[in-house]
């Protein structure tokens, strides 16, 4: 994908650092927010789907407590954040309700992607308040996380989000117009480099780490972000968040900032991930009905067309779905488990709650989390 391809950009998100929010730790930064708020509802009036991840809170707690050094003990970091989360909720509600729109606050920690049904508890929230037309406002819990589960930085919160979402663009706002050869503060030569792929082995030696002491992530970060969204075929710009219209600027394909070319396109990646680099937990035969609708029409699969459930396995783990005479058709990420899914299984999706007791999702597997073979 190039530059100027973000403007069919579909699903985006953007990453605000805490210098930037806060004005270099002197208090939430309220006409830059405005700002960024407009154009972020400049994409929502283009049926963009815009998640948010801001990076402050600690930052504003650290100002509103009369702090003048990022704390290092984990309970003073928690309690720090926890005033300031008041403040960056306020400001984001208020500005996004300027334009119509509605705004949630999603609190995330390490454990949350990493165990399965959280992680699909997760995504399902996200996707569901995207259906709705809100805009989630992310940020790591550190008032509940330890230094196990703590994600370390924003950058790689945002990242894994925009893995979660399949975001097909990530974009990095920060205090530095983006990656040099060197830095820019030690050597006069260094140059702004306008694009990269996430794989060039030139980046170790270009990224350095922050000096602001506000946040947890400097430019080593945000490379390392760059390529853990590259997994799922996103890519990553990262620029500063201080040149006027600098989000929608990048969206209609302006030269600004670094722009890190992930190494596949977003759809290449998933179905490689799917189809060898998860294990198989069961299987589903299907009907000749919905054999076809996979094969010709690229459809969901619901249930009414599976006719047998077999092996173990929960909800998101992958399965293999077979026609009667045992051909492999597809694979995919299943939304029942087994129990579930052999009582739903030839029923229509209007029966799901009389027999399981609540109504969730209307698909077995959603054609996004399905390859053919």
């Amino acid at each position: 994908m190039s530059r100027a391809d973000f403007v069919n950009v579909k699903r985006v998100v953007i990453k605000i650092g805490s210098s930037l929010l806060t004005k270099g730790g002197r208090g939430l930064d309220k006409n830059a927010i405005t700002a960024w708020v407009k154009q972020m509802a400049d994409l929502r009036e283009q049926s963009i789907d815009v998640v948010l991840v801001s990076s402050g809170s600690v930052a504003e707690g650290m100002c509103r407590l009369g702090l003048k050094v990022r704390p290092k003990a984990l309970h003073d970091l928690q309690a720090a954040a926890a005033v300031g989360q008041m403040g960056l909720v306020r400001i984001f509600d208020d500005n996004f309700r300027q334009y119509g729109l509605h705004a949630a606050q999603v609190l995330l920690t390490h454990d949350d992607l990493s165990d399965r049904q959280r992680y699909l508890n997760a995504r399902s929230t996200l996707l569901t308040l995207l259906k709705f037309g809100v805009v989630p406002v992310i940020n790591e819990n550190d008032t509940v996380a330890t230094e196990e589960i703590r994600f370390g930085d924003n950058d790689t919160l945002a990242a894994l989000v925009a893995n979660l979402i399949e975001a097909e663009l990530l974009i990095i706002l920060t205090d530095q117009k983006g990656l040099f050869t060197g830095d820019p503060g030690l050597y006069a030569d260094a140059t702004l480099i306008s694009d990269i792929r996430v794989n060039d082995n030139r980046l170790e030696k270009m990224a350095g780490d922050s000096r602001s002491g506000l946040g947890r992530g400097g430019m080593s970060t945000k490379v390392r972000a760059a390529r853990l969204a590259s997994r799922s075929g996103a890519a990553t710009v990262v620029a500063a968040g201080a040149v006027e219209d600098v989000i929608t600027s990048i969206i209609s394909g302006m030269d600004l900032g670094t722009y890190f070319l992930p190494d596949i396109e977003p759809l290449v990646a998933r179905k490689r991930w799917l189809a060898g680099q998860l294990q198989i937990k069961g299987q589903l035969t299907l009907d000749p009905g919905a054999v076809k609708v996979l094969k010709k029409n690229g459809k969901s699969l619901l249930a009414v067309g599976v006719k047998s459930v077999s092996g173990q396995f929960e909800r998101g783990e992958l399965v293999s779905c077979m026609d009667e005479k045992g051909l492999e058709i597809a694979r995919g990420l299943i939304n029942y488990g087994k129990h579930d899914a052999e009582l739903i299984a030839g029923k229509s999706s209007s029966e799901f709650e009389n027999i399981l007791g609540y109504a969730d999702d209307s698909e077995m597997i959603h054609r996004d989390n399905m390859v053919l073979i």
